[in-house]
């Protein structure tokens, strides 16, 4: 796997490194020494999925309050998204910072968030299915979000129109 950290401290893509043959490829997409020895959390307690049906859905942008932040490693396995972390870490010289990949089936690429990072994204094409790994369990009463078009962060997301998006997270707060 190839490590690189993001303009957000703590933030990585990971890229696979595929081993082709005449019936496809093999590659690992996680390895605790590898994780370990980048410094990365490498204890995942939970691992989840989430699936869209339809082009320009957006998930997030959410978070858990302290002590139960969460690391996350987002991969898309199918589909192509538009996945969004912004820095929530009041101590951070990229607090408030946001960051976008694109991460789709075909390359593999996974994007580690760290503790402290507000994570959403929205589906660039239809039947999508993104799955995490969780380095924190989900406590309802922790849980956080921001609004997805919160005009302080400006997140230029792909899709304006026609957006697909729960009461819930069209309801979360703005950072005014």
């Amino acid at each position: 796997m190839i490590y690189s950290e993001t303009k957000l401290k703590g933030a990585f893509l990971i890229d696979i490194e595929p081993i082709d043959d005449e019936r496809g490829w093999f590659s690992r997409t996680f390895c605790k020494n590898e994780f370990e020895k980048q410094g990365l959390c490498a204890e995942f307690v939970q691992h989840n999925i989430s699936y869209s049906l339809k082009k320009g859905t957006i998930k997030g942008l959410h978070y858990q309050l302290p002590p139960y932040e969460e690391v996350k490693v987002v991969s898309c396995i199918k589909g192509k998204i538009f996945d969004v972390i912004v820095d929530m870490r009041p101590d951070s010289e990229t607090y408030l910072k946001w960051l976008s990949v694109e991460l789709e089936e075909q390359s593999g690429r996974m994007l580690y968030v760290p503790k402290g990072f507000a994570h959403g994204f929205q589906t660039l094409t239809d039947d999508v299915l993104v799955f995490y790994l969780m380095g924190e369990l989900y406590y309802k009463n922790a849980e956080n979000g921001l609004r997805w078009n919160d005009e302080l962060l400006n997140i230029s997301w792909p899709i304006r129109e026609d957006i697909i998006i729960s009461d819930k997270d069209r309801n979360l707060r703005t950072l005014n």
